[in-house]
Order: C-alpha cells, then structure tokens, then sequence
C-alpha cells in the first residue's frame, strides 16, 4: 500500500514534493507566462541533477544511484499527479534495452545515451499490411535488414533505434530474433512519415531497405530478441499504471474543488447526493487500483516471477484512470470539453495508456496464458 512506506521513502515523497512546489510549478507558470519551454525544460533538468532525481533511473556504473522499483513507482506516480509537462524531464534517459551494452556498442550508444547526447527510440510494431516481419540476413559479419516499423515513438529525432528483427542465414535457416541498433542516418534506413497522437505523443514509421549494420550492433546474443523487448516492455508497463494513478489522483482534487465551489443553484454540487455517490465511487476505483499498484511493485522489487502482476497493475490501473477521468469530465460539465481545459487534455492522454505497451485485452489474453499453461502468477 502506499502508506505502507519505509520512514526513508516517506521522506523522500516529502522532499519530492517540496521540489514540484519550489522547482516545477513555478517553471510552469512562467510557460504559461511566455517562456520557452525548452530552456525551461533543460533548467529542470538541471536542478534534478543536484537534487539527486536524475540520476535514479541511471545505473552506478555510469555514476547513477538507481532507485527501486517502488521508490521509482512512488515518484512517477507524483510526477504525474502534478499534470504539468514539465515532470517528465526530472528523470534522466534510462539504459532501456541497452542495459547490458558492452563493448563498441557500450560506447558508441549506451554511454552518449545516458549522458544525454543522444537519442534513441524503439522500433517494435509492424503495420497491419506488412507482408512479413521485420528481417535480417547475415551476410558475412553484418546483417542486412529489411522491413518496416509503424510505431515509433520518439522516432523523428532519434540518432539511433534498437529494433527487433527475425534473423536468418544465408541459407535460410531460422536463427531467431535479435534487438538490432541502427543508426537513423544508416543508407537504406526511410522515415516514411512523422505523426502525432491523441495525447500529443510524437512518433514516426520506418522503412528499411535493406540495411546493413555490422553484427556487434546486436544487442546481446541472436535469439534473445523478443525476451529483451518483452523485458524492456514490461518495465514501462509499470511506469504507466504509476503515471495512471497519478493522473487519476490530480483528476479527483481537480473535481473535488469543483464540487466544494459556489455554484448557481445555490448549494454546492457536492451536496447533491447523487453526485456524491458518483464522486465515491472515484475514490474506491483509485484507491483498490493504487493498491494493485504497489503490491505488483514490491513484487518486482523481490525478484519474482511478476509478469501477470504487472499486467494487471496495467490493465487495471489505466482502466480506472480512464473511468477517473471520463466521469471528471461529467461531474465539471460541458466547459471540461472545451479544447485547453485542463480535463479535456487529461481525456485524451489516459485514453492512450490502454493501448501503449500491449493493448488490454492482448494483455488479458497474455495473463490467462501464464496461469492456465504456465503456472504462473497470483491473486
């Protein structure tokens, strides 16, 4: 439960929280005031890093001071709750699949990556009409790629994507998935086009004529692709059930001072019982959910075996979010619709969650298969 916390994180939560009012909320006011948010951005980043933030979600080795998987739940859950832009540049990159990067592959891309002076993207999904997917042919000590990734966020100004493929001989012969880096520079290598979400996000498609890459840019061993994707993904599963709960918490405060404002008939809307009922029922949502959510945490943290945990952390906690907010949205009224309400934002980004990393339903589909065929999981 999150008040089930160690002193330490306790007073880490409350430290956390004297940064969003001395560090975040100001820097916001002064966007909304005209400045730039990119300089504002890189000033965040800034006092993070001496705040020690930044560095939680980068490894010792490359002078990070990694934070647990509940610290980093507890944060991102804050951040969240605060709906200000801002909070997604406190944390510094993480080594995402590149975790184990040794090597030329070390320094060439994971030591720019996490001192910020590159970008990478993940290339994971192909489009509906793709006649197979994404492969690579070994051809002496390179692999030639050829295919197409439809999805990828952060894609457009990425200098590098770590993809997966299918890899082959030369014969033919099946030699399993690889997570390949590919410079976005590379010959061959075509951003189809640029487009953005409905939350906003960023992303773009990549087609891959048959690009050549040496074999050092395989991230780890040839066959271990999709269990290093699967790992990656499962980790950002957990971010977004956090980010979900945050979400939903701003959105109860923001409806909670609605229903306690003057209001034309006379009595607060809060009075009215039915609203009060529905209002209720935002809470109990939140906090069941929130439970989920740090239970799956501690699990994580345990090193167990939490793959059906964290999908339901996800499931569950994006679903509530969404129904968080959706009744937000009626509880406010008609003004919560109008384009640059806060509420008609906060819509159109928890929409998201249910389908980034595994729609909802895939993932229900995944948990049963753990219990019935593998024996995994728990209630």
């Amino acid at each position: 439960m999150p008040d089930q916390m160690s002193s330490a994180l306790q007073k880490l939560k409350s430290d956390a929280e004297l940064f969003l009012q001395q560090e975040v909320e100001p820097r916001e006011l002064r966007i909304a005031g005209g400045e730039d948010p990119v300089e504002l951005a890189a000033e965040i980043r800034e006092v993070s890093k001496l705040a020690g933030y930044y560095y939680k979600t980068q490894p010792e080795a490359y002078g990070g001071s990694p934070a647990s998987v509940l610290e980093l739940t507890m944060l991102r859950e804050l951040w969240a709750s605060a709906n200000a832009p801002l909070t997604r540049h406190i944390f510094g990159p993480g080594p995402g699949l590149l975790h184990q990067a040794q090597g030329d592959l070390r320094s060439n891309y994971l030591e720019p990556l996490l001192a910020g002076a590159a970008r990478g993207a993940f290339g994971f999904t192909e489009p509906d009409d793709a006649l197979r997917p994404t492969w690579a042919v070994i051809d002496d000590d390179s692999l030639v790629i050829t295919g197409q990734k439809s999805y990828v966020t952060g894609g457009e100004t990425a200098d590098f994507l770590s993809i997966l493929v299918n890899v082959e001989d030369s014969n033919g012969g099946k030699l399993g998935t690889a997570m390949v880096v590919v410079d976005r520079s590379a010959a061959g290598v075509v951003m189809d086009k640029t487009f953005s979400s409905m939350e906003g996000g960023g992303h773009a498609s990549f087609r891959f004529e048959r690009v050549r890459v040496p074999l050092w840019h395989v991230v780890g061993e040839l066959g271990e692709g999709m269990p290093r994707a699967l790992a990656n993904i499962g980790n950002v599963r957990l971010m977004v059930a956090a980010e979900a709960m945050g979400m939903s918490q701003w959105a109860i405060q923001f409806v909670s001072n609605h229903l306690l404002a003057p209001h034309r008939t006379g009595i607060p809307l809060g009075d009215k019982e039915g609203v009060r009922l529905r209002y209720a029922e935002l809470r109990i949502q939140t906090f069941a959910a929130r439970s989920a959510l740090y239970r799956a945490a501690r699990l994580v943290d345990e090193a167990e075996n939490s793959v059906n945990e964290v999908i339901a952390a996800k499931v569950f906690c994006t679903e509530v979010a969404g129904s968080v907010v959706d009744w937000a949205v009626q509880l406010v009224g008609g003004q919560a619709l109008v384009v640059g309400h806060p509420l008609e934002s906060l819509y159109r980004r928890v929409r998201s969650l249910r389908l980034v990393e595994g729609a909802n339903d895939l993932l229900r589909l995944n948990l049963a298969k753990g219990d019935l065929e593998l024996g995994k999981g728990r209630l």
